[in-house]
């Protein structure tokens, strides 16, 4: 069944991310990082169905052929950057429709790097991932790997897209990163539904909320990756939807909580109508290029983990407890800081 699933995320050194590692893992292949030395291999991944560098039309073929060296494009784009919380990289994610052929995924996929290079004047880095092999699943889906500057034909120029600043993106008549936020997810929907038409296929996807649709229910919570792969490096598969129904509450309490606050200023308005009004200062929140409910999900996302780190530690010392050894169990929290 075709599904909604579009996600745009940054790749950020200040949280211990690499752009040649983030290129390495989507397209299956083995990249050094020029700047740490550290060798990012996975070869051995099954699951990826196609990898290319998709570049902006204006460019020719020939004066933009070092970028199309992958190795190189990461690297370059990781030496750009001098700042520790710099932004190495945006990546896009999409669920592709598993009612469409692996050819017709693919042309849908290149049609949406294409737009986002000629739109942006980036280098796209696609790569389109099958289901796990060891999984009974229909999560066909793409992810486009951009840099966060302009490609020229001698490397990469000012910042461009969503990475440009606030008052950059308004002085180039540009809209807000709101604003573009919304229009990448609506043209995603829409890329999809012509290719799904094209396939004479019914089925449609919706960008829009689901009270945007008339439609009462929750939405569903997206469990990150991560919380699979912890399961898959050992953690006990009770422990491990323990955890993720852990995450999905408090998702979902987020979200009732966020939707009560929503509400409270009219209440209040309601309320103090006819009462004078003292002159007030109001405190600005710094900008940010990212959507305050991401950095919210990221949170939640990261005490999700680290109370589960808590839990094994608790669970180790136990154990130690019980088989009267002498060394301490060592805490886990304390032992990543280290």
């Amino acid at each position: 069944m075709a599904i909604f699933h579009f996600d745009i995320r940054p790749i950020k050194r200040s949280s211990g991310q690499q752009a040649t590692g983030a290129a390495a893992y989507r397209a299956g292949e083995r990249i050094r990082d020029e700047r740490t030395g550290k060798l990012h291999n996975f070869s051995r991944r099954t699951d990826v169905r196609h990898a290319e560098i998709v570049l902006p039309s204006r460019l020719e073929e020939s004066s933009a052929a070092w970028a199309r060296d992958r190795a190189r494009l990461w690297n370059t784009a990781e030496a750009a950057e001098k700042r520790r919380d710099a932004r190495v990289a945006r990546e896009f994610e999409a669920s592709l429709p598993p009612e469409l052929s692996p050819e017709q995924r693919l042309a849908l996929a290149r049609s949406f790097s294409r737009e986002l290079a000629d739109r942006y004047g980036v280098a796209v880095d696609l790569a389109i991932h099958d289901p796990k092999p060891d999984r009974e699943s229909t999560n066909f889906h793409a992810h486009f790997l951009a840099t966060t500057r302009e490609v020229t034909p001698t490397g990469l120029g000012a910042k461009a897209g969503l990475d440009m600043g606030a008052l950059a993106r308004a002085q180039k008549g540009l809209s807000s990163h709101n604003e573009e936020y919304s229009t990448l997810r609506e043209r995603w929907a829409t890329l999809t539904n012509q290719a799904l038409r094209e396939a004479n296929i019914e089925a449609r996807v919706d960008h829009r909320s689901l009270a945007a649709q008339g439609l009462d229910r929750k939405p569903l919570v997206h469990v990150p990756m991560e919380f699979y792969q912890l399961e898959r490096s050992g953690m006990p598969k009770e422990a491990a939807e323990r955890l993720r129904e852990d995450y999905r509450a408090r998702i979902n309490a987020y979200r009732e909580r966020t939707a009560g606050e929503a509400a409270e200023p009219q209440r209040a308005v309601d309320s103090q109508r006819s009462e004078p009004k003292a002159p007030q200062t109001v405190e600005r929140a710094p900008e940010s290029n990212e959507p305050v409910q991401s950095r919210d999900t990221e949170e939640i996302r990261r005490r999700a983990v680290q109370a589960w780190l808590r839990m094994r530690s608790k669970e180790g010392e136990s154990s130690q407890d019980a088989n009267n050894t002498v060394a301490p169990a060592r805490d886990l929290d304390e032992g990543r800081d280290r």
